[in-house]
């Protein structure tokens, strides 16, 4: 059972979501900046915000592992031994995605998936009904942001809508672990 205060900023971030805007939002690991991962325009609004050079892909979060099959082409095999055993939060590039906005994909059509072990981030994905651009709350080269109180104040200003909740937990400023998938099984990592 969700609380009040939760539910509140879910409807809040749907409504920006749903029309095309930006979110500043808590994740499992850091503070993101994100937007409905199948809309090009609004991906182009984080690209703007963040100053962010428009070939890097974006990592989208899913709420669930059985969703993969509606954003990946083909999962390969070692994907489920991944998702099973690495117990902290995994990134992972699949080599192609589909039915997801062109510009969140990296060059050669691969995905970077995620999916989240926060409540928040999993309850507005999940009545949301599509992935989420999930991109660090910080400008383009600079450090990753321990806390909301460390948020550049011009990344505040330039999102539609800031989750009022979670502002005083401080994280390892540690992004997720992010591995990169072939379609023969092999696979390396990006960054551990």
């Amino acid at each position: 059972m969700i609380g009040e205060a939760l539910k509140s900023e879910i409807v809040a971030c749907l409504n920006k979501l749903n029309s095309g805007g930006t979110i500043l939002y808590p994740t499992d690991t850091i503070w993101g900046i994100g937007c409905d991962a199948t809309n090009a325009e609004a991906v182009k609004k984080i690209y703007r915000i963040k100053k962010r050079i428009g070939s890097k892909n974006q990592i989208i979060l899913l709420d669930s592992l059985y969703k993969l099959p509606l954003y990946v082409d083909e999962i390969p095999l070692i994907t489920w031994d991944l998702l099973k055993n690495i117990t902290t939060p995994l990134t992972i590039i699949y080599p192609k995605g589909k039915n997801l906005a062109p510009n969140v994909l990296g060059e050669d059509g691969s995905i970077a998936i995620r999916i989240p072990d926060h409540e928040f981030c999993r309850e507005l994905i999940r009545e949301f009904g599509r992935p989420v651009v999930s991109t660090s709350a910080n400008l383009s080269g600079t450090p990753n942001p321990r806390s909301f109180h460390e948020i550049n104040p011009a990344l505040v200003e330039a999102v539609d809508h800031t989750v009022g909740l979670y502002h005083e937990i401080i994280s390892p400023a540690r992004p997720s672990r992010i591995i990169k998938l072939y379609q023969n099984g092999e696979f390396n990592v990006i960054r551990n």
